[in-house]
């Protein structure tokens, strides 16, 4: 039994790390961010290079047909780098839904577009988290009605779209009737958006007439927030760390106070349970899809409440510092605060485990 990472994942979460750290370091964030770029489309064009956006795509479609931990490891880089890069929706969300619900001319269409990275793909799951009052998609008459809030990887291509019974559809982003609006959310390292549908033409994944499908989409996009939100909190983590042991006052490094050196020991004590939690969450859903859906629930809630208080704690040893635009630390605290929120929160994600276990 291996408790561990293979050789091969630890090479390709060092090799996503070093491309993360040459193509996207701080600056190229904060230009993305200050400038509300559609795309980053140098830093797209790098991680394309590597095939990160046909993970998860079988090689029969131009694919590496690796499975969620590797995913898992993919966006726990992108976490820690902040990077302004479109893979929740576009690298797993729409080709997982295509792979299992879509026709094998929808595979053979879509799945080869999307491994090459040459479409991005948004997703608009967020009703089926929790639709607010006037929110929702319907499907009228072979045509899509109403409106999607808080579409993943907004500036896409086409769109994996849910209807409120959960039938999955595949939306072009020139389609006639449908308008987009970008949303402005506290992170601008990612793209968020509204979708308005006005009797859009839309491609039904056959699939997906079992809801079973969307529920594991959720699940999916769930687990990848959790290991964003663990690689955000352990760059926060060290940042913290780094800090404590160069900013002096009283003619002493700050760390070596007591009550500092406590707030990093807290900090590091919650976060390293996290990874085990993540990864095993992340292989629940390749190798046990019966317990997977339950183990996206415990780890999106726990990394949510994990996250928001490295976020804090590490932004408090920071001092003053810590707010100021100078560090940057806020792109993290940021990103760690939506993927609270998205396809979810924490209290919603214990709601649900405790169905799944029948306990209310």
């Amino acid at each position: 039994m291996d408790f561990g990472l293979s050789e091969q994942q630890t090479l390709l979460a060092d090799s996503v790390s070093r491309l993360l750290a040459d193509h996207a370091p701080l600056t190229r964030t904060r230009r993305f961010a200050e400038q509300l770029e559609a795309r980053a489309e140098d830093v797209w064009q790098a991680v394309t290079d590597i095939g990160l956006p046909g993970l998860v795509i079988d090689e029969a479609h131009g694919g590496s047909g690796l499975g969620m931990l590797e995913a898992a490891l993919v966006a726990e880089c992108l976490g820690r780098h902040v990077a302004p890069l479109p893979f929740v929706a576009t690298a797993v969300l729409a080709p997982l839904a295509v792979q299992c619900a879509g026709s094998p001319a929808q595979r053979a269409e879509w799945l080869p577009r999307l491994a090459s990275g040459a479409l991005v793909a948004g997703a608009a799951l967020a009703e089926l988290c929790g639709a607010r009052e006037d929110a929702g998609v319907r499907l009228e008459g072979g045509r899509l009605f109403g409106r999607a809030l808080f579409v993943l990887d907004f500036e896409a291509d086409v769109y994996l779209v849910a209807s409120r019974e959960a039938r999955l559809f595949m939306v072009h982003a020139d389609a006639a009737g449908l308008s987009r609006q970008a949303l402005i959310s506290i992170d601008r390292t990612r793209r968020l958006g509204e979708l308005r549908f006005d009797g859009v033409a839309a491609e039904l994944l056959p699939g997906s007439d079992d809801a079973r499908h969307a529920r594991t989409l959720i699940a999916h996009g769930r687990v990848l927030h959790a290991a964003d939100t663990l690689g955000a909190a352990q760059a926060m983590l060290d940042m913290a760390v780094a800090y404590a042991g160069t900013r002096e006052q009283f003619g002493r490094v700050i760390g070596s106070f007591q009550a500092v050196k406590h707030l990093c020991a807290e900090m590091a004590a919650a976060l390293e349970p996290c990874r085990a939690l993540t990864w095993y969450a992340a292989h629940a859903l390749s190798a046990l899809p019966a317990e997977a859906e339950l183990y996206a629930c415990h780890a999106k809630a726990h990394l949510a409440e994990v996250g928001s208080f490295i976020a804090r704690t590490a932004t408090e040893v920071h001092g003053g510092m810590g707010f100021t635009d100078l560090l940057g630390l806020h792109y993290w605290f940021k990103r760690i605060g939506l993927n609270r929120q998205l396809l979810g929160s924490a209290e919603r994600a214990r709601e649900e485990a405790a169905q799944l276990q029948g306990l209310c």
